[in-house]
């Protein structure tokens, strides 16, 4: 896995290989005082979409803190950790109500 920046459109080999196994994850969100709020979640990434996507229910403080972001979006960050191996995503996040 690379130590330094990696596109999140074109990761190498090894990166993508390290998101599709599973590992613990963490999505941060923001509350209205900036403050964060860490929860664990399942990911999935999607580098050609560009998306990092979490199923969560409606109520769930997670979305509403993106709910509350607005229109534009949410500056979230989801991790994903195994022992001494690590890799971040940083975005905007929205909520959708798609299937």
């Amino acid at each position: 896995m690379a130590s330094l920046p990696v596109d999140p459109r074109q990761p190498d080999a090894a990166y993508l290989h390290f998101w599709r196994e599973r590992h613990l994850c963490t999505l941060t969100t923001l509350r209205r005082d900036g403050t964060p709020h860490v929860v664990p979640v399942g990911v999935t990434y999607d580098p050609e979409a560009g998306l990092a996507r979490i199923i969560t229910g409606g109520a769930t403080a997670k979305a509403a803190h993106v709910r509350a972001a607005g229109p534009d979006g949410a500056r979230v960050a989801v991790c994903q950790v195994d022992g001494r191996r690590w890799a971040t995503l940083e975005g905007l996040a929205r909520v959708s109500t798609d299937p």
